[in-house]
């Protein structure tokens, strides 16, 4: 598998708060990355990072074997869907959709023409011309994996991209997913709903306080942490184990 994105010394500071602590990783083509971490842990930069959202960062990234640094042509060959989308709210879908289609450069009809059958597969067909100001969460964002996906990236950057989705779309998603992997797409995947994770990923990078701890197949970690589910080694490794406890302080605080 060739690789398509690397990572050296990646340290990013907002002010005195450090961030980034020296990442280093490199992803091949195929793979469906999990990419976890708490709050606050960095996961959200270091992506903003590789998308060139952010550019003030100590190291170095390479997607497709180039130094991004001053580039936009790679941006073509990578889609990003993250939690929340900033979409032009006053466009109908099919006006969106139509015009993320001319950014990419292949064309407002091939673009509707694709946008209408992935709109289909979601059960939102018959919003394609209402205005996207009126959409709820859920089909907001299933509008946003279908313009991240219009214009069939090579690598695919997934920012907590089930937020809002019903069960259905969801079970659908997670089959679409492992069908662009056996097409050669990677998946940059970063989620807190860590049983998805667990089921998508063929890797975990798990990073705790700007620093990756954890960077191996699936199966591996586990074996090597000797735990039954992601969750208990996130929680081992992050030192999160008091959750029952706080459950139960919560639940307190409003039955007393």
């Amino acid at each position: 598998m060739a690789e398509v994105l690397r990572l050296e010394h990646i340290n990013k500071s907002f002010g005195q708060k450090e961030v980034l602590k020296d990442i280093n990783f490199q992803v091949n083509s195929g793979e469906i990355i999990g990419y976890i971490g708490s709050n606050g842990a960095g996961k959200s930069t270091t992506i903003k990072i590789i998308l060139g959202l952010i550019d003030d960062y100590e190291g170095d990234v390479f997607v497709f074997g180039e130094k991004i640094k001053g580039q936009i042509n790679y941006k073509r060959k990578i889609g990003y869907v993250p939690e929340i989308s900033d979409m032009y709210d006053n466009l109908t879908a099919f006006e969106y959709i139509s015009f993320i289609g001319m950014l990419y450069g292949i064309g407002s009809d091939n673009a509707v023409k694709k946008g209408k059958e992935m709109m289909n597969v979601f059960g939102i067909e018959d919003s394609i011309n209402g205005r996207i100001h009126t959409f709820s969460k859920g089909m907001r964002q299933k509008l946003s994996i279908i313009t991240g996906l219009l214009h069939n990236p090579d690598i695919l950057f997934l920012d907590e991209p089930l937020s809002g989705i019903d069960a259905n779309s969801v079970l659908v998603f997670k089959e679409i997913m492992q069908g662009l992997k056996q097409e050669g797409k990677t998946i940059f995947y970063s989620s807190h709903i860590l049983e998805v994770v667990e089921k998508l990923s063929d890797r975990i990078l798990l990073l705790n306080e700007g620093k990756i701890v954890i960077d191996g197949a699936v199966e591996d970690v586990m074996k090597k942490q000797s735990d039954s589910s992601l969750e208990s080694i996130f929680n081992n490794v992050t030192g999160f184990n008091n959750h029952e406890e706080l459950a139960k302080r919560f639940i307190s605080a409003f039955v007393s």
